[in-house]
């Protein structure tokens, strides 16, 4: 299975990580989950709510969930997975992020050096929570973004 993107999309998150570095940026994917893989059609960019050190790690409250998950059912749509940047780091998930993370949803994250995007990739987490495994991600240049 693979995460499909349009290269706009894909753009959209690059520019995110890049506008809040050296911070890490965080927001939720829309989409549908088929049998053949997930497709994103939009994204919902949210608000780091870590204040601790939000250089290295991202921090989402129930109300951001909300809010993403109304945005979705707004457009016919659902949260099929969350992305965030890895400010001067590859673009691989923390342990910090394995543990906090759920089954079933992609994990997009860009790697982003000294404000300049670079890597992106996709992750899944093992049912059993134990590790992430790499999503092949699929960006598309000739497709377009749904715009609701």
């Amino acid at each position: 299975m693979a995460l499909r993107i349009t290269e706009e999309l894909a753009a959209r998150i690059r520019a995110h990580g890049a506008r809040k570095y050296p911070h890490e940026c965080c927001g939720a994917l829309l989409g549908r989950d088929a049998g053949s893989g997930r497709e994103v059609l939009d994204i919902v960019p949210l608000e780091n709510r870590r204040d601790d050190s939000p250089r290295n790690r991202f921090a989402l409250t129930a109300h951001d969930v909300r809010e993403a998950e109304r945005i979705a059912r707004e457009r016919g749509l659902d949260v099929i997975g969350w992305y965030h940047s890895h400010p001067d780091h590859p673009a691989r998930p923390s342990e910090f992020d394995r543990e906090h993370a759920w089954p079933w949803y992609s994990y997009v994250i860009v790697s982003i050096v000294a404000r300049e995007p670079r890597e992106i990739s996709s992750w899944r987490l093992a049912d059993d929570r134990s590790r992430f495994d790499s999503e092949e991600m699929d960006v598309d240049a000739r497709a377009a973004a749904v715009h609701l």
